[in-house]
């Protein structure tokens, strides 16, 4: 009896102890391995045992429930270390089928391994208690129960705990992450046997995390088959969605065709919120998720970027004086294996290993050491990360060529190209040819300027995203003049081919091509916010640009006249009548011309050239990919809130003003053909009104008051310098004069 006992207590029934689940199967059939935990005890003394006191069967009872918890928690490690799925990862698809059919799917878990690996552990504690008091049962003449209880009384504290953990595991397929965080959780509790044993389960489920941290933070490798580490593969969550692989490979293949690493970057990775466990910090998250893309991408450089290294380098080798006819060939993987060298030296990622070393010999978790690890990784790998694109990759002087095209630093080519392609803006763009007829202009732009010779104008592409057709600037061939230089153009146009050709040119945008790898830097969402401020700085040029144009052509016009009155004086009464007429015009003119040059003067000089200050400051400060980023971000946010283009009011007032000016300009040129002032009257009203109503919302305590705009206020000063534009404002020279003589707007 005193073995049935014992043998009971390390799982093995027999005719004195039973399960109740085998017995009411039939006697000697054992449970199957497989066969999930019990949630109820179904260890019991046989019903027909007569000769045990009710006492003794109560604390026989009592007893053997310790190895029910034995023989489950047993069962599980078996289970969860079984390594047959090895074995079956070589298995054939109809095999691999034919097990899904027989419902034999086991979601294996390097994780509930881990905890298993520490359960066997405290098991074999117990089963040396168990054979311990066997001894000294069979040694001395003792009371057996009463040993037996003195002996085990420590497990009845951690046995049923462990046992209500490995239920909840298997009932909630508990995995990966969330398993650490049940069982950072259990940790907290008062019984400190049963804290120090689930510390310890807790150490063994934090080596399999830090075996992924190192694999992915050293090497950039996602060691993670079953999909239990909170960095996940993209492709995982757009699978979890339904999206199909197919959409998912073209999706991926649309950023970078043979970059990998950029694709990565971008689309390749992401915090997998179901399996962060929540006592690391989101932020946390974010530096390993950082630190691991970053890795990849030093250490896995694309092509273009180690041919050009491997050109670099060999030339250099050539200058010192290398000679051989074979001197300079290496092999292509021993190449490769020194740039990703050099670009992440071995000593650094034995620095990162050795960290995360340290952390995984530590017998306790510690929050605060763990997150100064990763934070210090994350520092490393940014340091790199900002020595490649910065330096080797010459981002300053990127950044320098889209300030050049994008925000039109490059005066002189965009004066050219707008006064090339004047007339051609004229007419309506023409959906099949609109960005061919552009390339002429833009080329001739770039021969007439110093554009030619830089080595970055290679890189920008014009663009009609209406028309779909990309004009790339390295094009030298330059087709035959289009027949749209035709002076007399403008004068036949109808208002209808005016509107028209108002809002078809708006569209003009700029492409620049970025290689590797500074695609990390210059996203697809940045170049777009380039291309948005583009436009607008565009417009605003063209629309000053037209002003002077009018102004220079109606100054022409008159010159004439007084040539021609001097010569003629029956005739002279009619010009002085055009150029009384004409007198009002120059002066709304001027008004246009002063609000147009003092907007584009305060975004240029204020704006654009104070921020620009700011960011090269940034650049020499910083040494920190990251940060790098986030004063670029800040850059862009600057230009476009401090520009005004981030508030719907605004520039929706001053793209009608820009509509305004160029209809009034055309006008003023059309008007030897009509006599008819109505039209030069309503577009001044309206321009009254609009730039009433720009400076009332400029002015206002929300914009000028805030920071915002920190140089607002000189704007708003050059605007009215001489209280004109309050007065104005407020109602008291906001008055239509009678027909047909125009408002004159005198400052």
């Amino acid at each position: 009896m005193l073995h049935e006992l014992l043998l009971a207590l390390l799982g093995y029934t027999g005719d004195l102890i039973i399960d109740e689940r085998e017995h009411q199967k039939s006697l000697g059939i054992h449970l199957s391995p497989d066969a999930p935990v019990s949630d109820e005890r179904t260890f019991k003394l046989a019903p027909d045992i007569s000769f045990i006191e009710p006492s003794e069967r109560d604390l026989i009872e009592k007893i053997i429930t310790l190895g029910f918890y034995y023989r489950e928690l047993d069962r599980f490690a078996t289970k969860s270390r079984n390594l047959s799925w090895i074995r079956s990862a070589n298995v054939s698809p109809l095999e691999r089928a034919a097990e899904l059919s027989k419902g034999k799917t086991v979601r294996p878990s390097v994780y509930r391994r881990a905890i298993a690996n520490g359960i066997v552990e405290i098991l074999s504690v117990y089963r040396s208690a168990v054979l311990h008091i066997e001894q000294k049962l069979l040694s001395e003449t003792l009371p057996i129960l009463a040993t037996v209880t003195q002996g085990l009384n420590k497990f009845f504290v951690l046995l049923p705990p462990l046992y209500e953990l490995v239920l909840e595991i298997e009932r909630d397929d508990i995995r990966g992450g969330q398993l650490l965080n049940l069982l950072h959780k259990r940790c907290h509790c008062g019984v400190p046997e049963l804290q120090a044993c689930i510390q310890r389960l807790l150490w063994h489920g934090h080596q399999v995390l830090y075996n992924q941290l190192a694999s992915w933070m050293v090497y950039g490798i996602l060691q993670d088959e079953h999909g239990e580490f909170f960095i996940r593969r993209q492709e995982d969550r757009d699978v979890e969605h339904g999206s199909s692989h197919s959409d998912m490979s073209e999706k991926l293949a649309r950023l970078s065709t043979d970059d990998t690493s950029l694709t990565d970057w971008h689309l390749g990775f992401h915090i997998s919120l179901d399996m962060l466990p929540e006592y690391i910090h989101m932020r946390v998250a974010e530096s390993v998720l950082f630190a691991g893309k970053a890795i990849r991408v030093l250490r896995n450089p694309s092509l273009a970027f180690r041919f050009q290294d491997q050109q670099l380098s060999r030339g250099t080798q050539k200058i010192q004086g290398f000679t051989g006819r074979f001197a300079y060939q290496k092999e292509p993987l021993h190449d490769m294996k020194l740039i990703g060298e050099e670009l992440l030296p071995q000593s650094e990622a034995d620095k990162i290993e050795a960290m995360l070393q340290d952390l995984k010999e530590s017998s306790e978790f510690h929050k605060r050491l763990f997150e100064c690890a990763v934070d210090s990784i994350r520092a490393i790998a940014a340091s790199h990360l900002w020595q490649l694109v910065v330096v080797r990759a010459d981002l300053n002087g990127h950044l320098k060529a889209l300030k050049d095209y994008f925000l039109l630093a490059k005066g002189d080519f965009f004066q050219c190209f707008l006064e090339e392609s004047r007339q051609l803006m004229r007419l309506p763009p023409r959906q099949s040819t609109a960005e061919a007829d552009l390339m002429v202009p833009f080329q001739l732009a770039a021969i007439k300027t110093s554009s030619e010779e830089d080595k970055y104008f290679s890189r920008v592409s014009l663009r009609m995203p209406s028309f779909g057709i990309t004009v790339k600037s390295s094009q030298v061939e330059l087709p035959k003049a289009k027949a749209y230089a035709d002076g007399n153009s403008g004068a036949a146009l109808s208002k209808a081919s005016s509107e028209i050709s108002l809002g078809g040119w708006d569209g003009i945008a700029l492409e620049y091509s970025v290689d590797w790898p500074l695609q990390l830097f210059f996203t697809q969402e940045v170049l777009s916010k380039y291309c948005r401020v583009f436009q607008y700085l565009l417009r605003l040029k063209r629309t000053q640009m037209e002003l002077e144009k009018s102004w220079a052509s109606v100054m022409h016009q008159d010159h004439t006249d007084f040539a021609k009155r001097r010569n003629d004086r029956i005739n002279c009464s009619i010009s002085q009548q055009r150029r009384q007429r004409c007198r009002p015009m120059w002066r709304v003119r001027e008004h246009m011309a002063f609000l147009i040059r003092n907007l584009q003067f305060y975004i240029q000089v204020d704006v654009i050239e104070s921020q620009w200050n700011v960011l090269q400051a940034h650049i020499q400060d910083s040494h920190d990919f990251t940060e790098l980023v986030g004063f670029h971000q800040e850059y862009l946010s600057a230009l476009i809130s401090q520009s005004f283009l981030d508030i719907g009011s605004v520039s929706r007032i001053l793209d009608g003003i820009m509509k305004l000016c160029l209809q009034f300009c055309w006008n003023i040129e059309n008007q030897e053909s009509s006599e008819n002032t109505s039209e030069l009257e309503h577009i001044t009203e309206e321009f009254n009104k609009k730039s009433n109503s720009l400076y009332t919302i400029l002015r206002s305590s929300r914009l000028a008051g805030s920071q915002r705009a920190p140089f607002l206020r000189r704007f708003l000063l050059r605007l009215n310098y001489n209280s004109f534009f309050e007065a104005t404002a407020r109602g008291v020279l906001n008055v239509v004069r009678p027909r047909p003589t125009i408002p004159v707007l005198n400052q």
